[in-house]
């Protein structure tokens, strides 16, 4: 195996910081018009895969975050009952009671003063608070993919054909027929 040149260790280093191959290549040295197919052809590189592979796991041991960090991560967040920050007749918790899971992952938290009349009449009478609450769907997502869980693939193919394999003439309504007469 060749030695790694240093423009090529560049990209390696610099594909670390964003993983974007094509921004990667520019801020190595290669030119912005060929940058795309520079990085894709840097990234299929077996020298640079193997170096980036190395400082990769460098990383992982030095920050501790890898796949299960990121999954236990995403179990947390799976598991998230908004009774934690709510009380009984729905108003919020004060946010020092929360716990920690939380105060990290709400998406958002927007306070409104609630005002009635107008002019010098105008009184407050409220606060509307917003909490923007966890994608659970994506989140779920996230978590059928660490453990290959292909539950949100549609691998469901349908194929419709007449009699013969030909066009159906009709539309779908003789399916339908059936239905109608057995109800």
């Amino acid at each position: 195996m060749s030695k790694l040149t240093p423009k090529k260790k560049r990209f390696g280093d610099e594909y670390l910081k964003d993983l974007n191959a094509t921004q990667a290549a520019i801020r190595a040295g290669y030119s912005e018009k060929t940058a795309y197919s520079a990085g894709q052809r840097l990234l299929k590189d077996v020298e640079v895969q193997a170096y980036i592979a190395k400082r990769m796991a460098e990383r992982e041991k030095r920050t501790e975050i890898n796949s299960d960090y990121v999954l236990n991560r995403l179990v947390e967040i799976d598991q998230m009952d908004c009774i934690d920050i709510l009380n009984d007749n729905g108003s919020v918790k004060p946010i020092s009671q929360w716990p920690k899971i939380w105060r990290q992952f709400i998406s958002g938290f927007d306070i409104a003063d609630i005002f009635e009349g107008s002019g010098d009449e105008r009184e407050l009478v409220g606060l509307m608070k917003k909490i923007k609450w966890p994608d659970k769907v994506k989140n779920l997502e996230l978590i059928g993919r660490h453990v290959n869980v292909q539950a949100f693939a549609d691998k469901t193919k349908v194929e419709l054909t007449g009699k013969d394999g030909g066009p159906i003439q009709h539309g779908l309504s003789h399916f339908y027929a059936d239905d109608e007469t057995n109800s």
